[in-house]
Protein backbone atom coordinates (compact mmCIF):
# COMPACT_ATOMS: atom_id res chain seq x y z
CA UNK A 1 0.00 0.00 0.00
CA UNK A 2 1.29 3.45 -0.81
CA UNK A 3 2.39 5.59 2.12
CA UNK A 4 2.37 9.23 1.16
CA UNK A 5 1.41 10.73 4.49
CA UNK A 6 2.32 10.27 8.13
CA UNK A 7 0.87 11.36 11.43
CA UNK A 8 2.03 14.93 10.72
CA UNK A 9 -0.89 15.27 8.32
CA UNK A 10 -3.22 15.32 11.27
CA UNK A 11 -1.64 18.62 12.23
CA UNK A 12 -2.07 20.18 8.80
CA UNK A 13 -5.09 22.16 9.87
CA UNK A 14 -3.69 23.33 13.20
CA UNK A 15 -2.48 26.66 11.87
CA UNK A 16 -5.97 27.61 10.74
CA UNK A 17 -7.32 26.59 14.13
CA UNK A 18 -4.84 28.47 16.29
CA UNK A 19 -7.19 31.36 16.99
CA UNK A 20 -9.83 28.82 17.94
CA UNK A 21 -7.69 26.65 20.19
CA UNK A 22 -7.96 28.46 23.50
CA UNK A 23 -11.76 28.35 23.59
CA UNK A 24 -11.90 24.81 22.15
CA UNK A 25 -9.77 23.42 24.95
CA UNK A 26 -12.30 24.75 27.47
CA UNK A 27 -15.02 22.42 26.17
CA UNK A 28 -14.86 18.61 26.23
CA UNK A 29 -16.50 17.11 23.16
CA UNK A 30 -18.39 13.90 23.99
CA UNK A 31 -18.13 11.32 21.20
CA UNK A 32 -20.07 8.10 20.64
CA UNK A 33 -18.83 5.67 18.02
CA UNK A 34 -18.59 1.99 17.17
CA UNK A 35 -15.25 2.70 15.50
CA UNK A 36 -13.85 2.68 19.00
CA UNK A 37 -11.15 0.07 19.30
CA UNK A 38 -8.61 1.22 21.91
CA UNK A 39 -6.13 2.09 19.15
CA UNK A 40 -8.64 4.25 17.28
CA UNK A 41 -9.92 5.98 20.41
CA UNK A 42 -6.40 6.71 21.65
CA UNK A 43 -5.22 7.93 18.24
CA UNK A 44 -8.15 10.28 17.78
CA UNK A 45 -7.96 11.72 21.29
CA UNK A 46 -4.24 12.37 20.89
CA UNK A 47 -4.52 13.84 17.37
CA UNK A 48 -7.46 16.04 18.33
CA UNK A 49 -5.54 17.33 21.35
CA UNK A 50 -2.70 18.39 19.06
CA UNK A 51 -5.26 20.24 16.95
CA UNK A 52 -6.70 22.01 20.00
CA UNK A 53 -9.73 19.84 20.85
CA UNK A 54 -10.46 17.95 24.06
CA UNK A 55 -12.42 14.72 23.60
CA UNK A 56 -14.19 12.20 25.77
CA UNK A 57 -14.65 8.90 23.94
CA UNK A 58 -15.30 5.40 25.29
CA UNK A 59 -13.42 2.48 23.77
CA UNK A 60 -14.97 -0.90 23.10
CA UNK A 61 -14.23 -2.18 26.58
CA UNK A 62 -17.16 0.03 27.64
CA UNK A 63 -19.48 -0.70 24.71
CA UNK A 64 -19.05 -2.11 21.22
CA UNK A 65 -20.94 -2.24 17.96
CA UNK A 66 -23.24 0.27 16.32
CA UNK A 67 -26.22 -0.78 18.44
CA UNK A 68 -24.19 -0.26 21.61
CA UNK A 69 -22.99 3.16 20.46
CA UNK A 70 -26.46 4.43 19.64
CA UNK A 71 -28.00 3.00 22.81
CA UNK A 72 -25.28 4.60 24.92
CA UNK A 73 -25.78 7.95 23.19
CA UNK A 74 -29.54 7.76 23.57
CA UNK A 75 -29.29 6.91 27.25
CA UNK A 76 -26.46 9.32 28.05
CA UNK A 77 -28.12 12.38 26.49
CA UNK A 78 -24.68 14.01 26.54
CA UNK A 79 -23.38 13.38 23.03
CA UNK A 80 -21.86 16.02 20.79
CA UNK A 81 -20.60 13.84 17.94
CA UNK A 82 -21.56 10.46 16.55
CA UNK A 83 -19.40 8.79 13.94
CA UNK A 84 -19.13 5.31 12.46
CA UNK A 85 -22.32 3.20 12.40
CA UNK A 86 -23.78 2.42 8.98
CA UNK A 87 -26.65 3.42 6.72
CA UNK A 88 -29.12 1.43 8.79
CA UNK A 89 -28.42 3.40 11.93
CA UNK A 90 -27.84 6.72 10.15
CA UNK A 91 -31.18 6.55 8.39
CA UNK A 92 -32.78 6.03 11.81
CA UNK A 93 -30.79 8.88 13.36
CA UNK A 94 -31.53 11.34 10.58
CA UNK A 95 -35.20 10.37 10.68
CA UNK A 96 -35.31 11.02 14.42
CA UNK A 97 -36.13 7.46 15.48
CA UNK A 98 -34.29 7.76 18.80
CA UNK A 99 -35.93 9.69 21.61
CA UNK A 100 -32.86 11.54 22.86
CA UNK A 101 -30.76 11.92 19.71
CA UNK A 102 -31.37 14.69 17.21
CA UNK A 103 -28.85 15.26 14.43
CA UNK A 104 -28.06 18.94 13.96
CA UNK A 105 -28.01 20.78 10.67
CA UNK A 106 -24.44 20.97 9.43
CA UNK A 107 -22.64 21.20 6.09
CA UNK A 108 -18.82 20.96 6.13
CA UNK A 109 -16.57 22.64 3.60
CA UNK A 110 -15.59 19.22 2.21
CA UNK A 111 -19.19 18.02 1.65
CA UNK A 112 -18.67 17.79 -2.12
CA UNK A 113 -15.60 15.57 -1.67
CA UNK A 114 -17.54 12.53 -0.40
CA UNK A 115 -19.64 11.85 -3.50
CA UNK A 116 -22.98 10.24 -2.70
CA UNK A 117 -21.95 9.27 0.81
CA UNK A 118 -23.99 11.93 2.52
CA UNK A 119 -27.28 12.78 4.16
CA UNK A 120 -27.23 16.38 2.89
CA UNK A 121 -27.19 18.92 5.68
CA UNK A 122 -26.93 16.21 8.34
CA UNK A 123 -24.22 13.55 8.05
CA UNK A 124 -21.27 12.86 5.78
CA UNK A 125 -19.23 9.78 4.91
CA UNK A 126 -15.93 8.93 6.56
CA UNK A 127 -15.05 5.34 5.65
CA UNK A 128 -16.32 2.88 3.05
CA UNK A 129 -16.59 -0.63 4.39
CA UNK A 130 -17.66 -3.89 2.83
CA UNK A 131 -17.67 -7.55 3.73
CA UNK A 132 -15.53 -9.98 1.78
CA UNK A 133 -15.54 -13.72 1.18
CA UNK A 134 -11.99 -15.04 1.04
CA UNK A 135 -10.46 -18.42 0.28
CA UNK A 136 -7.13 -20.16 0.40
CA UNK A 137 -6.03 -21.58 -2.95
CA UNK A 138 -2.98 -23.50 -1.71
CA UNK A 139 -2.73 -27.05 -0.38
CA UNK A 140 -4.68 -26.01 2.73
CA UNK A 141 -7.42 -24.61 0.53
CA UNK A 142 -8.80 -25.29 -2.91
CA UNK A 143 -5.50 -26.63 -4.31
CA UNK A 144 -5.44 -24.10 -7.10
CA UNK A 145 -9.14 -24.13 -7.94
CA UNK A 146 -10.61 -20.64 -8.38
CA UNK A 147 -13.88 -20.08 -6.52
CA UNK A 148 -16.74 -18.32 -8.24
CA UNK A 149 -20.29 -18.12 -6.90
CA UNK A 150 -23.44 -16.47 -8.14
CA UNK A 151 -24.58 -15.52 -4.63
CA UNK A 152 -22.91 -15.36 -1.22
CA UNK A 153 -25.28 -18.11 -0.08
CA UNK A 154 -23.68 -20.53 -2.57
CA UNK A 155 -20.94 -21.00 0.03
CA UNK A 156 -23.08 -23.55 1.84
CA UNK A 157 -23.06 -25.88 -1.17
CA UNK A 158 -19.44 -25.29 -2.19
CA UNK A 159 -18.06 -28.52 -0.77
CA UNK A 160 -15.44 -26.58 1.19
CA UNK A 161 -15.07 -25.96 4.91
CA UNK A 162 -16.15 -22.46 5.94
CA UNK A 163 -16.03 -20.28 9.04
CA UNK A 164 -19.16 -18.66 10.44
CA UNK A 165 -19.67 -16.07 13.15
CA UNK A 166 -20.78 -17.02 16.66
CA UNK A 167 -23.31 -14.33 17.56
CA UNK A 168 -26.27 -12.50 16.09
CA UNK A 169 -25.14 -8.98 17.01
CA UNK A 170 -22.36 -6.79 15.66
CA UNK A 171 -22.04 -4.60 12.59
CA UNK A 172 -19.85 -6.98 10.57
CA UNK A 173 -22.00 -9.97 11.49
CA UNK A 174 -25.12 -8.09 10.40
CA UNK A 175 -23.48 -7.23 7.09
CA UNK A 176 -22.57 -10.87 6.50
CA UNK A 177 -26.19 -11.83 7.16
CA UNK A 178 -27.35 -9.13 4.75
CA UNK A 179 -25.00 -10.55 2.11
CA UNK A 180 -26.20 -14.11 2.68
CA UNK A 181 -29.90 -13.19 2.59
CA UNK A 182 -29.75 -10.90 -0.44
CA UNK A 183 -30.89 -13.44 -3.09
CA UNK A 184 -33.81 -14.44 -0.88
CA UNK A 185 -35.33 -10.98 -0.41
CA UNK A 186 -39.09 -11.34 -0.91
CA UNK A 187 -41.40 -8.44 0.00
CA UNK A 188 -44.37 -10.84 0.10
CA UNK A 189 -42.82 -13.14 2.69
CA UNK A 190 -44.15 -12.98 6.27
CA UNK A 191 -40.70 -14.11 7.46
CA UNK A 192 -39.27 -10.61 7.66
CA UNK A 193 -39.32 -10.09 3.91
CA UNK A 194 -37.06 -13.11 3.34
CA UNK A 195 -38.18 -16.36 1.75
CA UNK A 196 -38.27 -19.47 3.94
CA UNK A 197 -35.56 -20.90 1.72
CA UNK A 198 -33.36 -18.02 2.78
CA UNK A 199 -33.70 -18.83 6.46
CA UNK A 200 -33.08 -22.51 5.75
CA UNK A 201 -29.88 -21.55 3.92
CA UNK A 202 -28.70 -19.32 6.76
CA UNK A 203 -29.41 -22.14 9.20
CA UNK A 204 -27.25 -24.48 7.10
CA UNK A 205 -24.52 -21.82 7.13
CA UNK A 206 -24.62 -21.98 10.94
CA UNK A 207 -25.12 -25.72 11.35
CA UNK A 208 -22.39 -26.85 8.97
CA UNK A 209 -20.02 -23.93 9.45
CA UNK A 210 -17.09 -23.81 11.85
CA UNK A 211 -16.91 -21.50 14.85
CA UNK A 212 -13.75 -21.59 16.93
CA UNK A 213 -14.21 -18.53 19.13
CA UNK A 214 -12.37 -16.08 16.88
CA UNK A 215 -13.92 -12.63 16.62
CA UNK A 216 -14.02 -12.77 12.83
CA UNK A 217 -13.09 -15.17 10.09
CA UNK A 218 -9.59 -14.11 9.08
CA UNK A 219 -7.67 -15.90 11.83
CA UNK A 220 -9.11 -19.36 11.03
CA UNK A 221 -8.24 -18.83 7.37
CA UNK A 222 -4.70 -17.74 8.26
CA UNK A 223 -4.28 -20.86 10.40
CA UNK A 224 -5.64 -23.08 7.64
CA UNK A 225 -8.55 -24.32 9.79
CA UNK A 226 -11.00 -23.52 6.98
CA UNK A 227 -10.80 -23.03 3.25
CA UNK A 228 -13.40 -20.26 2.92
CA UNK A 229 -14.14 -17.44 5.32
CA UNK A 230 -15.44 -13.89 5.67
CA UNK A 231 -13.90 -10.66 6.89
CA UNK A 232 -14.33 -6.91 6.56
CA UNK A 233 -12.34 -4.81 4.11
CA UNK A 234 -10.87 -2.31 6.56
CA UNK A 235 -7.58 -3.64 8.01
CA UNK A 236 -7.60 -6.77 5.81
CA UNK A 237 -4.22 -6.07 4.27
CA UNK A 238 -2.55 -4.97 7.49
CA UNK A 239 -3.82 -8.08 9.29
CA UNK A 240 -2.47 -10.37 6.57
CA UNK A 241 0.89 -8.60 6.61
CA UNK A 242 1.08 -8.74 10.41
CA UNK A 243 0.31 -12.47 10.48
CA UNK A 244 2.92 -13.19 7.81
CA UNK A 245 5.54 -11.12 9.68
CA UNK A 246 4.78 -12.59 13.11
CA UNK A 247 6.40 -15.94 12.42
CA UNK A 248 3.88 -17.74 14.62
CA UNK A 249 1.95 -19.46 11.83
CA UNK A 250 3.18 -22.45 9.88
CA UNK A 251 1.43 -21.46 6.66
CA UNK A 252 0.06 -17.90 6.90
CA UNK A 253 -1.63 -16.04 4.11
CA UNK A 254 0.93 -14.28 1.96
CA UNK A 255 0.73 -11.19 -0.18
CA UNK A 256 -1.71 -8.37 0.26
CA UNK A 257 -2.75 -6.41 -2.80
CA UNK A 258 -1.10 -9.17 -4.88
CA UNK A 259 -2.25 -12.36 -3.10
CA UNK A 260 0.02 -15.40 -3.27
CA UNK A 261 -1.93 -18.21 -1.61
CA UNK A 262 -5.40 -16.72 -1.18
CA UNK A 263 -7.94 -14.65 -3.05
CA UNK A 264 -11.35 -13.00 -2.88
CA UNK A 265 -14.17 -15.27 -4.03
CA UNK A 266 -15.53 -14.01 -7.35
CA UNK A 267 -19.24 -13.52 -6.60
CA UNK A 268 -21.50 -12.40 -9.44
CA UNK A 269 -23.72 -10.36 -7.11
CA UNK A 270 -20.78 -8.44 -5.70
CA UNK A 271 -20.74 -7.49 -2.05
CA UNK A 272 -22.66 -5.51 0.56
CA UNK A 273 -21.10 -2.10 1.08
CA UNK A 274 -21.80 0.31 3.86
CA UNK A 275 -20.36 3.70 4.67
CA UNK A 276 -19.64 5.04 8.13
CA UNK A 277 -20.71 8.64 8.66
CA UNK A 278 -20.04 11.65 10.86
CA UNK A 279 -22.75 13.85 12.35
CA UNK A 280 -23.18 16.54 14.98
CA UNK A 281 -25.68 15.89 17.75
CA UNK A 282 -28.04 18.73 18.66
CA UNK A 283 -27.28 18.50 22.37
CA UNK A 284 -29.69 20.20 24.75
CA UNK A 285 -28.09 22.88 26.93
CA UNK A 286 -25.00 23.37 24.77
CA UNK A 287 -24.25 27.02 24.09
CA UNK A 288 -23.88 28.44 20.59
CA UNK A 289 -20.16 28.94 21.18
CA UNK A 290 -19.78 25.31 22.31
CA UNK A 291 -21.71 24.12 19.28
CA UNK A 292 -19.28 25.99 17.05
CA UNK A 293 -16.42 24.13 18.75
CA UNK A 294 -18.14 20.80 18.07
CA UNK A 295 -18.73 21.69 14.42
CA UNK A 296 -15.11 22.83 14.08
CA UNK A 297 -13.98 19.42 15.33
CA UNK A 298 -16.28 17.66 12.84
CA UNK A 299 -14.90 19.89 10.07
CA UNK A 300 -11.36 18.94 11.09
CA UNK A 301 -11.97 15.21 11.55
CA UNK A 302 -13.74 14.67 8.23
CA UNK A 303 -11.27 16.72 6.22
CA UNK A 304 -9.17 15.13 3.48
CA UNK A 305 -5.99 15.72 5.49
CA UNK A 306 -7.15 13.95 8.63
CA UNK A 307 -8.99 11.20 6.77
CA UNK A 308 -5.81 10.52 4.83
CA UNK A 309 -3.93 10.03 8.08
CA UNK A 310 -6.79 7.93 9.54
CA UNK A 311 -6.81 5.69 6.45
CA UNK A 312 -3.04 5.28 6.56
CA UNK A 313 -3.09 4.44 10.25
CA UNK A 314 -5.97 1.97 10.19
CA UNK A 315 -5.83 0.55 6.66
CA UNK A 316 -9.27 1.83 5.73
CA UNK A 317 -10.81 3.29 2.59
CA UNK A 318 -11.94 6.92 2.95
CA UNK A 319 -15.17 8.26 1.49
CA UNK A 320 -13.35 11.51 0.85
CA UNK A 321 -12.18 11.32 -2.75
CA UNK A 322 -9.22 13.62 -2.12
CA UNK A 323 -8.07 11.35 0.70
CA UNK A 324 -8.54 8.31 -1.56
CA UNK A 325 -6.20 9.89 -4.07
CA UNK A 326 -3.70 10.77 -1.36
CA UNK A 327 -3.57 7.21 -0.06
CA UNK A 328 -3.95 5.06 -3.17
CA UNK A 329 -3.23 7.30 -6.15
CA UNK A 330 -4.72 5.54 -9.18
CA UNK A 331 -4.22 2.06 -7.70
CA UNK A 332 -7.54 1.44 -5.95
CA UNK A 333 -7.38 -2.03 -4.34
CA UNK A 334 -9.60 -4.67 -5.90
CA UNK A 335 -11.55 -5.17 -2.68
CA UNK A 336 -12.99 -1.66 -3.09
CA UNK A 337 -13.81 -2.11 -6.78
CA UNK A 338 -16.36 -4.92 -6.33
CA UNK A 339 -19.99 -4.44 -7.34
CA UNK A 340 -22.21 -3.04 -4.61
CA UNK A 341 -25.52 -4.89 -4.42
CA UNK A 342 -26.63 -2.71 -1.52
CA UNK A 343 -27.64 -0.23 -4.24
CA UNK A 344 -29.69 -2.74 -6.26
CA UNK A 345 -33.46 -2.32 -6.13
CA UNK A 346 -35.45 -5.20 -4.67
CA UNK A 347 -38.28 -6.00 -7.06
CA UNK A 348 -41.68 -5.27 -5.63
CA UNK A 349 -40.36 -3.17 -2.75
CA UNK A 350 -39.48 0.12 -4.43
CA UNK A 351 -36.35 0.16 -2.25
CA UNK A 352 -32.64 -0.31 -2.73
CA UNK A 353 -31.35 -3.32 -0.82
CA UNK A 354 -29.60 -1.10 1.76
CA UNK A 355 -32.96 0.51 2.57
CA UNK A 356 -34.66 -2.88 2.50
CA UNK A 357 -32.20 -4.09 5.12
CA UNK A 358 -32.96 -1.01 7.23
CA UNK A 359 -36.68 -1.68 7.07
CA UNK A 360 -36.33 -5.35 8.09
CA UNK A 361 -33.25 -5.40 10.32
CA UNK A 362 -35.19 -5.55 13.59
CA UNK A 363 -37.31 -8.44 12.30
CA UNK A 364 -34.20 -10.33 11.17
CA UNK A 365 -32.53 -9.89 14.54
CA UNK A 366 -35.68 -11.10 16.29
CA UNK A 367 -36.03 -14.14 14.01
CA UNK A 368 -32.41 -15.18 14.54
CA UNK A 369 -32.59 -14.59 18.28
CA UNK A 370 -35.92 -16.36 18.74
CA UNK A 371 -34.87 -19.40 16.69
CA UNK A 372 -31.41 -19.65 18.25
CA UNK A 373 -29.14 -18.89 15.30
CA UNK A 374 -25.37 -18.61 15.87
CA UNK A 375 -24.86 -20.94 18.80
CA UNK A 376 -21.28 -21.08 20.07
CA UNK A 377 -21.09 -24.82 20.81
CA UNK A 378 -22.02 -27.16 17.97
CA UNK A 379 -22.39 -30.00 20.47
CA UNK A 380 -25.26 -28.03 22.03
CA UNK A 381 -26.83 -26.83 18.80
CA UNK A 382 -30.60 -26.34 18.88
CA UNK A 383 -32.80 -28.55 16.75
CA UNK A 384 -33.46 -27.24 13.27
CA UNK A 385 -36.83 -25.47 13.21
CA UNK A 386 -39.90 -27.06 11.66
CA UNK A 387 -39.88 -24.57 8.80
CA UNK A 388 -43.38 -25.44 7.57
CA UNK A 389 -45.04 -24.75 10.91
CA UNK A 390 -43.56 -21.55 12.29
CA UNK A 391 -45.47 -18.53 13.57
CA UNK A 392 -43.61 -15.77 11.75
CA UNK A 393 -45.85 -13.05 13.15
CA UNK A 394 -44.48 -13.92 16.60
CA UNK A 395 -40.90 -14.72 15.53
CA UNK A 396 -40.45 -11.31 13.95
CA UNK A 397 -41.22 -9.69 17.29
CA UNK A 398 -38.81 -9.26 20.17
CA UNK A 399 -39.18 -12.04 22.72
CA UNK A 400 -40.87 -10.98 25.94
Amino acid sequence: MKKFFAFALVLAMVASLCAFTASAEDYTIRIYSNSNSPERAEWLIRAAKEAGFTLKMDDNSVYSGDTGAVQAANEGKDGDIIFGLNETRWTQLVNGDYQNIKIADWTPSWADEVGNYKYPGKAYGLVVQNVLMLYRNDELGTKGEALRFTHWADMVNSGYKWYRQGKVGGTTNANINSAMLYPFADPTSPAGGVSIEGWKTLWKYCAEGNFTGDSYGLEPLIRGDVQVSTFYSSSLYSNIDAAADAGTYANPLKGTIAPENWNVVDIDDGTFYIAEYLGVVDREGRTEAQTEIVKAFAEWFGSAEVQTAWAEEFDSFPCNEVAQKNVYGDDIPNIYALKNFALNEIEGSGMKYADYVVSHSAEWTNIMTNLGFYWKDNAAAPAEPDWDNLDWATLTQKAE
